[in-house]
């Protein structure tokens, strides 16, 4: 255990970075907007805002992946039930993405 620990700490720079869910964004806001925002909290790698297939209009939340653990967890405290673009938005890390079933999960 103290070994992988130790290995870790050495090479913390291939960790993957934390994914942080953005919900009650507004439709307006940008990724741009989004990223310069939450660059105050630290790196911020990428930015993703979930819109619709058909209209390609903002779903009203998105993933921010940050740099690492510490960045991740200053954007969660610093924004997290603030007020952006005029909206409260909700942040918190990101839960893995569910496998879904493909051609209609088997619905007739």
């Amino acid at each position: 255990m103290f070994g992988r620990l130790a290995y870790l700490n050495q090479h913390k720079e291939n960790i993957m970075a934390k994914k942080l869910y953005v919900g009650g964004i507004s439709y307006d806001t940008t990724t741009d907007a989004l990223k310069e925002l939450f660059a105050q909290a630290g790196t911020v790698d990428d930015v993703v805002i979930i819109t619709d297939r058909m209209t390609g209009q903002s779903k009203g939340f998105g993933f921010i992946e940050m740099g690492s653990d510490e960045d991740a967890t200053a954007a969660i405290e610093m924004f997290d039930g603030k007020e952006i673009d005029g909206r409260s938005v909700t942040v918190n890390e990101a839960r893995p993405r569910e496998e879904r079933p493909r051609n209609g999960g088997g619905r007739y």
